[in-house]
């Protein structure tokens, strides 16, 4: 370095940059860069074809030679005097040679490369165009220094010289321009002429974001958002208005991206697999960016070291043009960060995007692709909170990693510029700062800590929310609530406990932190002061701005370290479920053999494959487990199974509840932990669950399911799962929507729409799980002969797990199940004549199976004829709700109201409000007044000898400053916790206060929108951006006060620069208003689909439609990226021009400086400290006004979650209060009367119950029975008032139930509903949740549903359900449910087809005890099996809400002609 850079400093001395520096880097430097970077394009591009496209006038090509001539003749002039300066003594440094030459050959380059056919393409180059426009900017200090030579040829030849390379840089670009411009209009010109402008616009568009055309017009300026940001001023924004997503941001790509090196950093088994497969896939487009972050950040500091120059010239007096020039430098320097630190944000946000929707259907893709014991792990709230937090949360790494080594670079670059203005006085600035990093570490480890915490608990708050929207409407039945209500605040308020923590530990850091560049300056100033010096307003003002630019590295450190702490545990979590061992697809399943490298027996192979018959399906040795733990054998579901299934035979699987039915067909599947022995399928398969899952979507689209329509094929198995009269009487036919869940069909359609689905998809083995119990005995009937019997499926395999006798008995081979293991296999008449048969032939049966069976393939055409489906009126009710909203999710318009910032003022309370405003106004008067009290120091020029009074002036200001700093910090921190805690609880009131119907119209994912994502920027985004927002503002208005008072010309520009900054908010925020609107209404469905997949993955896994579900979800996840990619650029549209308009505010104010100070003009600066005040407030404002408008249209955005909340304190509600109270022990007797009853789900439809009556007596035992949607479930909506009846009224026990509270109601009536419903908690909970009730009271009930045993063996009263219930079968959990209904001891029993799911022994055994001990209890049971009811004091029989028939069971089975005896004819039971 001695010997280019002699006896000087390399970078900086007194004056500037040195002559060393800005020779070798910014001359030297640049030259050679260029130099290589055109041969390395005019070598790249010798091989392309030739270039006919592109036609360029040769008068543009004549001109740029001849100013390459010019250039290169005056590099040469340059070079011949320094070789004569040489000559003649005048040694030069070597910088002044390297730089000289390398100009020289710089010209020639460019002279040589214009000559060439393809020169365009090499100097029109986006990466060079960008390099003309930097070069001469670079060559500004080099300029400047040679005008102040007094020198006539320097200056001269200096100026022809930066005039040259500036002419040829703009050249260049004009050329570029015009050519493209003249090409794409010949394009045009070709397309057909029936193309609109708009069609032409955004082709345009997509060319460019798919990086394969554009101008430097539209990447700089954002020009290609200004069409949608013209409609969204017009009209309201819909979806197609959106900026179209470039093609590099689409989610297949991206997820192919991240699955691969997923994959292959999982083949490595290394830790942290998922940010290593971030860095594989992104790391290198990341890492690019950090040099435009460094560069950004680099020319971040020339304003302050320009603003220094400036002052000190005005401070000298001189009337030279430098003054005007360093104005001028200030104002272009602050224009090209504007640009550098759009483009930054522009590439991060795009990469961010990518990242996002990588991130989101990898987790996606791994959820079609684990098992359900794989899955066990990890609870669906958990899963949920993965996507809708924990992508969010790793996605901001990209911020926080560059973000954290560019902030303390920042700082410390600020800090090197503050010693050489303050020499070592610095230093105690420092000392604050180094003695505040342990402080700020211990806070650091306290809110990782916290957050850890808090994530755990929002996972379980959101599970408990999802699984009170599932099952509301049982908990609406039970008159729970309350419980419920209380269950889920006890979880939010461990949520907001840690909540809080991290909330008051930030307020720490931001008080120390907001804190420390006011201590930091009254420390410096204090100790150079007390050093000797004397404070002069260059030096001060100088570091004023330098404080300036510290204020948003040091406050923004905390959040980074924050958003670190928070992405490296959500990739921790994320990592972990993405490590989950996804679902084998081979036909024979890993086993405990494979696993230790051993082979099966041969002889167990050769009995699997020595079979007269083809094997279907076949099991050797099996055990499986409901668990990916470690093998533990009381936890096997399956146990040493071994059978073999032929192909095309019907299997009947039977046996008692909880005896691994269902876990028979879930290893068949694939979902269980096969631990040993073999398990072998062969062929497509086809899965019907017990409870069946029905998607989102149209009745067509359930039974298609991703497959081709067959119009023949289609209406023949409508007609054979007795779908078509349903489906005909349907608003819109089989397109008809279908809510989440089938949420608007009856347990029986549900049941034959997922049968129907099956049955098309023309598989080879049938899994279906208790199919019949769902329907009544008529359709169980047609369902059996005229499809598992029938054409359709004769030929197929069909294993059926059923209680049904007549399915059993036509059944090729039965399979009797008990405690996991096979107890007994055989063939349908071994069966009939073995002794186990007897446990399942109910004993009213007076006709054989096999009789009934011949008799009805004999009446099979007459039934065809008689066979009739009622109208569901509830069906129609919701579907034609479903269809006039198609499944969109309404939106506001326009801006957000004034009433939703009051309704989250009135949540934070207006006491705080109020405090946080004063504390903030406060805050800032003492900010400004400390600077005010700088100036008048410097002004005061009074020497040393009143330092102490000023540093205790100025001391009072560091000190009020703090104080109010903290207190806006915790009021902030208080209001906002307040504000979340309360929006959660109404939100809550809100939702379980509204009635049944309200969720049927709804789909769970959206409500649970509410309480996941809008509530997390509640919790946490919204308080953040609006303590910005508000800093923000007030800063902003202190720097007007501040320049107004210091600079009155500022007044003059105030005014339009007003008119224009708003005019651009209005412009701007018409469009992001919609646009965060859109994302919300975007974000919905992704998270809608997600859920519903959790649901119903093993079905999507049976059928091989993973692929198909995967591409609807890349269509959702497109869509939300189109969207959040809009929003963004719009973001930054509008982030270039405010930081434009800014830099204009800086020219003005520096050239109006010097024109004060250089002439006697009438509106000049008084003094040099306010010339230095006004000068180093203007600089921050290019941040402010863009960090203001952006801070308050995020807040904007932000408060729509407020507003989306704020929508559901307006849902209709239940009565909760009634005109009569009940006393205690009411109903006293259980008489029920239905007196002229009649209910309609909608005015628009017919009723569902048609002027019923009926009385039932006090300790009656009633049957309701009719086909599916005949009226039975509107019996008992009315009863317990889950629906208002529209005529006629109910009595109990002469009460008039419509004057009593709801709820109370409900409380003094027990159900057994049709789903059963466990939530996760100890069982004593879940059978008596209130505590009311003794434990013999309870093993007592248990021992009456014959669960004692089960519940003894699994470890007694105290033993975890887990989530829905899962910890049991579905026939266990209807047993539990009973058994909690017999421990209420209530009057009225209602039971839902409670019994549905049990076996024929169990459940004649349950009606036994029910007659037994509720003997003084009136029971209403809704039943499909005939021999459940026989015993029945009455039998009601409804016909499309009608009462078509009732009477003693006997005396109606005697009645041939009644339809009741029709039902017991037609049942199997």
């Amino acid at each position: 370095m001695e010997f280019i850079c002699p006896n000087a400093s390399i970078v900086w001395d007194v004056k500037g940059f040195t002559p060393c520096f800005e020779n070798m880097i910014l001359g030297f430097g640049s030259n050679m860069v260029i130099i290589l970077a055109v041969l390395i394009l005019a070598g790249a591009q010798r091989n392309r074809e030739r270039y006919n496209d592109m036609r360029v006038d040769h008068k543009k090509l004549l001109v740029l030679q001849i100013v390459s001539c010019c250039g290169a003749f005056l590099a040469l002039i340059e070079l011949s005097l320094l070789m004569k300066n040489t000559i003649e003594g005048n040694l030069t440094g070597s910088h002044y040679w390297f730089y000289q030459i390398s100009l020289l050959f710089y010209w020639i380059v460019i002279l040589l490369v214009s000559r060439l056919e393809h020169w365009f393409y090499v100097l029109c180059n986006n990466i060079l165009c960008f390099c003309w426009i930097i070069k001469p900017l670079m060559q500004i200090p080099h300029f400047l220094r040679s005008l102040l030579s007094r020198k006539v040829i320097i200056c001269i030849s200096e100026g022809s010289l930066f005039s040259a390379e500036l002419m040829f840089g703009l050249i260049v670009i004009v050329i570029r321009f015009t050519c493209l411009t003249e090409k794409k209009r010949e394009v045009n010109s070709v397309k057909d002429s029936l193309l609109s402008f708009q069609t032409e616009i955004k082709e345009g568009q997509t060319e460019y974001l798919d990086g394969k055309s554009g101008s430097f017009c539209q990447l700089f300026m954002f020009k290609f958002v200004n069409t949608m940001m013209d409609v969204g001023v017009r009209k309201q924004l819909d979806f197609e208005d959106l900026v179209p997503l470039p093609s590099e941001l689409m989610p297949s790509l991206c997820h192919t991206l991240m699955l691969d090196c997923w994959v292959a950093e999982k083949n490595k088994h290394g830790s942290h697999l998922l940010f290593k497969a971030m860095y594989n896939a992104y790391g290198w487009h990341y890492l690019r960016l950090g040099l435009l972050k460094a560069l950004n950040d680099g020319v971040g500091f020339i304003t302050p070291l320009l603003l220094n120059k400036l002052i000190r010239y005005l401070q000298q007096g001189s009337n030279s043009t430098e003054g005007y020039i360093l104005a001028l430098s200030m104002g272009l320097t602050s224009i090209f960060k504007s640009f550098l630190d759009t483009q930054y944000s522009f590439r991060l946000m795009k990469l961010k995007l990518m990242l996002r929707s990588s991130i989101m259907t990898i987790i996606y893709h791994k959820c079609l692709n684990i098992s359900l014991a794989e899955r066990s792990t990890f609870s669906d709230g958990e899963i949920q909170t993965f996507m809708s937090v924990d992508a969010d949360r790793t996605v901001n790494l990209c911020n926080s990693i560059h973000d954290a080594w560019s902030l303390p670079l920042q700082i410390g670059v600020a800090l090197y510029l503050l010693y050489t203005q303050v020499s070592f006085a610095f230093i105690s600035g420092v000392t604050i700062t180094v003695l505040l990093i342990p402080v700020n570490k211990w806070i650091s480890k306290l809110i990782a800590s916290a957050t850890e915490d808090m994530m755990k608990q929002k996972d379980e708050r959101i599970r408990s929310s999802g699984e009170l929207l599932t099952y509301i409407r049982t908990i609406k039945m039970y008159s729970w609530e309350s419980l419920f209500s209380q269950r889920l605040m006890k979880k939010r308020d461990a949520e907001v406990k840690h909540l809080s923590t991290r909330k008051y530990m930030d307020a720490w850091c931001v008080f120390f932190w907001a804190t420390t560049p006011t201590l930091f300056s009254l420390f410096t100033f204090g100790v150079f002061a007390l050093m000797g010096y004397s404070l002069d307003a260059a030096t001060v003002f100088t570091c004023v701005a330098l404080f300036n630019t510290l204020i948003s590295p040091l406050n923004s450190f905390p959040w980074v370290i924050n958003g670190l702490i928070d992405a490296f545990i959500s990739t921790g979590r994320l990592s972990k479920f993405l490590s989950c061992t996804e679902k084998s697809c081979n036909i024979i399943m890993e086993s405990m053999w494979q696993i230790q490298g051993q082979v099966p027996p041969s002889s167990a192979l050769r009995r699997l494959t020595n079979s007269n018959m083809p094997t279907a399906v076949a099991f050797l040795d099996a055990c499986s487990i409901w668990s990916n733990n470690s093998y533990v054998e009381q936890m096997a579901a399956l146990n040493n199974v071994s059978v073999e299934v032929p192909k095309g035979l019907l299997v009947a699987v039977v046996g008692e509840v909880g005896s691994g039915k269902s876990s028979l067909l879930h290893s068949i599947l694939g979902e269980m932990r096969l631990i040993q022995g073999l398990i072998i399928s062969q062929g497509s398969i086809a899965y019907v669950p017990q409870v069946p899952w029905i998607q989102s979507g149209s009745v067509r689209d359930n039974i298609l399911f991703g497959d081709n329509f067959d119009t023949k094929r289609y209406r023949e198995i409508l007609h054979a799962c007795a779908l078509d009269v349903d489906i005909s009487l349907m608003i819109g036919n089989d397109l008809s929507y279908i809510g989440e869940k089938g949420i608007n069909l009856s347990g029986g359609q549900r049941s034959r729409l997922a049968f129907a689905r099956a049955v098309y998809s023309d598989s080879d083995i049938y899994l279906l799980d208790d199919i019949l119990s769902a329907v009544d005995s008529q359709v169980a009937s047609w369902i059996l002969h005229r499809v598992i019997l029938g054409p359709l499926m004769n030929q197929k395999t069909r294993i059926l797990c059923t209680h049904n006798f007549a399915a059993i008995s036509a059944a090729d081979i039965i399979v009797i199940m008990d405690g996991g293991q096979l107890r007994w296999v055989g063939t349908s008449t071994d069966f009939l004549e073995s002794p186990l048969s007897k446990s399942s032939l109910p004993k009213h049966s007076s006709l054989s199976s096999l009789e009934f069976v011949q008799n009805e393939s004999m009446g099979s055409t007459s039934n065809e004829i008689v066979f009739v489906h009622p109208v569901d009126n509830e069906l129609i009710a919701d579907l034609e709700k479903a269809n006039s909203n198609d499944d969109i999710e309404l939106r506001k318009e326009g801006n957000v109201d004034l009433s939703v910032y009051k309704s989250y003022a009135r949540f934070a309370s207006w006491p705080i409000v109020i405090l946080i405003c004063i504390s903030a106004i406060f805050m800032q008067a003492s900010r400004n007044g400390n600077d005010l009290w700088l100036s008048h120091w410097v002004d005061a020029n009074n020497g040393t000898e009143q330092t102490r009074f000023y540093l205790i002036i100025l001391s009072i200001f560091g000190v009020m400053n703090s104080i109010f700093t903290l207190a806006r910090a915790f009021s902030f921190s208080y209001g906002g916790l307040r504000a979340a805690v309360q929006v959660h609880a109404e939100l809550l009131s809100k939702l379980i206060n509204a009635p049944v119907c309200y969720f049927d119209q709804n789909p769970n994912g959206r409500i649970l929108n509410r309480l996941s994502s809008d509530l997390y920027a509640i919790d946490d985004s919204l308080p953040f951006i609006f303590n910005i927002l508000l800093a923000n503002f007030f800063s902003l208005l202190g720097i007007v006060a501040v320049l107004s008072y210091s600079q009155v010309m500022f007044l003059i520009l105030l005014i339009p620069l007003g008119f224009v900054y708003k005019k651009l908010q209005f412009y701007y925020r018409c469009t992001s208003r919609e646009l965060r609107r859109l994302d919300s209404v975007s974000r919905s469905p992704i998270y809608s689909s997600f859920t519903e997949t959790l649901d119903g993955s093993c079905t999507i896994r049976a059928f091989k439609k993973e692929e198909i579900f995967m591409a609807r979800f890349l269509d959702l996840v497109q869509l939300y990226q189109q969207t959040s990619y809009s929003e963004q650029t719009a973001s930054l549209w509008l982030s270039l021009r405010l930081q434009l308009l800014s830099a204009s505010v800086i020219l003005f104010i520096g050239v109006m400086a010097v024109i004060g100070h250089g002439h006697d003009f009438s509106l000049t600066l008084d003094t040099p400290g306010l010339v230095g005040l006004a000068l180093s407030y203007a600089a921050p404002i290019v941040s402010l006004l863009s960090s203001f408008l952006t801070s308050f249209t995020e807040t904007e955005k932000e408060m729509v979650s407020v507003e989306r909340v704020v929508e559901y304190m307006d849902i209709p509600q239940e009565e909760l209060q009634g005109s009569k109270s009940l006393p205690t022990g009411w109903p006293p007797q259980g008489l029920i009367e239905f007196d002229h009853v009649s209910l309609q789900y909608r005015p628009s439809l017919p009723a569902a119950l048609k002027d019923l009556s009926f009385s039932i007596e006090a300790g009656m035992k009633v049957g309701i029975v009719g086909r599916t949607g005949a009226g039975k479930s509107s019996i008992l909506n009315a009863l317990f008032r889950l629906t208002p009846i529209c005529r006629g009224r109910i009595l109990v026990d002469g009460t008039n139930i419509a004057v009593l509270a709801p709820r109370e109601l409900r409380d003094r009536f027990s159900v057994v509903p049709q789903s059963p419903f466990l939530f996760e908690g100890f069982l004593r909970e879940n059978l008596d949740p209130f505590g009311m009730t003794s434990d013999a009271k309870i093993w007592e009930a248990l021992e009456k549903c014959h669960m004692k045993e089960v519940i003894e063996t699994a470890g007694g009263l105290g033993i975890h359900v887990k989530e829905n219930g899962t910890s049991f079968s579905v026939g266990q959990r209807q047993l539990i449910c009973l058994a909690r209904a017999i421990i209420k001891s209530s009057k009225i029993l209602c039971l839902d087809e409670c019994t549905a799911s049990v076996d024929t022994q169990t459940a004649l055994i349950l009606q036994n005890a029910i007659s037994i001990d509720c003997q003084d209890t009136t029971v209403l049971t809704i039943a499909h099996r005939i021999s459940t009811v026989l015993e029945m004091d009455c039998i009601l029989v409804l016909d499309h809400g009608i009462l078509v028939e009732h009477g003693n069971p006997r005396d109606l089975l005697e009645d041939e002609c009644s339809r009741f005896s029709k039902f017991a004819k037609a049942s199997s039971m």
